[in-house]
């Protein structure tokens, strides 16, 4: 009888312990959505990289893209948890908060409390190896050293700073397209390749960028010539995984973080 209980008991002992194993192995991993500009591509590999190493419970899918598209995609009803900015403008037209002048249709999608302005860039002027135009400043972009210039979009961040960048070259988009001096980009990445491709004699990107693609910077604008190019980031109402959300967007201000932007030419935004 005693044997018959002692097996009893072992028995009982070890169903608890597979139990116990089974319901630790089951913990459900959070997958967390961020939308980011497509100027933060490598960082943010990166970042993925490290931060998953030390949080197995979290699967982080990033969607990069212009962030003109990135603000379309949200609007239209994409899963996002957390959105990153390559301007204040897209940030904006997601924020109740903001002026009706920033967000005419009072779009609400920002989690209360948590937009921050996580980094700042630089834009760049680059050129393709060798310089073959022996281009040497935005000065040059108003002489007959052009013959095509590749830029954003007007409708993404480093379009948008490209413009103000030439207005204040005095030089006029309208002019440099009926010479067929432009091409464009539906984002920051096709007008790099388009540089590192040789195709064009110049284009206008952002500093971090031309470190990725090691291509040589030529010239930076000043804060003369375009706004100040700020990062902004925020958490989405429409989010199902606050408290994960939160975590990460936090470490992205951690100096581990920041050191691997840093690496690329980011700097922390004040």
């Amino acid at each position: 009888m005693k044997k018959v209980v002692r097996i009893f008991l072992v028995l009982s002992l070890v169903f608890s312990l597979v139990g116990c194993s089974s319901e630790g192995n089951s913990s459900k991993s959070e997958e967390l959505i961020v939308f980011a500009a497509a100027s933060m591509t490598e960082t943010m590999e990166q970042i993925k990289k490290d931060y998953e190493s030390k949080n197995k419970n979290v699967k982080i899918t990033y969607n990069f893209d212009s962030s003109g598209t990135l603000l379309k995609q949200i609007l239209a009803g994409a899963d996002c948890d957390i959105f990153i900015s390559a301007a204040q403008k897209q940030m904006n037209q997601l924020d109740i908060t903001r002026d009706e002048s920033s967000n005419p249709d009072k779009n609400d999608f920002i989690l209360e409390g948590t937009r921050k302005n996580l980094l700042e860039n630089k834009v760049a002027l680059v050129v393709p190896d060798g310089n073959p135009k022996n281009i040497q400043s935005f000065d040059d972009l108003k002489t007959d050293k052009l013959s095509l210039l590749a830029i954003g979009n007007s409708d993404v961040p480093v379009g948008a700073y490209t413009l103000e960048i030439l207005e204040y070259l005095g030089t006029s988009i309208v002019e440099l397209e009926q010479q067929n001096k432009i091409t464009y980009g539906s984002n920051v990445k096709e007008v790099t390749t388009q540089v590192k491709q040789g195709t064009v004699d110049a284009g206008i990107i952002y500093a971090t960028d031309a470190v990725s693609a090691d291509l040589k910077i030529i010239d930076l604008a000043t804060k003369d010539m375009c706004r100040q190019v700020i990062y902004p980031a925020a958490i989405l109402n429409i989010t199902k995984n606050e408290t994960t959300a939160r975590e990460f967007l936090n470490y992205l201000s951690t100096n581990e973080a920041i050191s691997v932007f840093e690496s690329v030419g980011f700097a922390k935004a004040n």
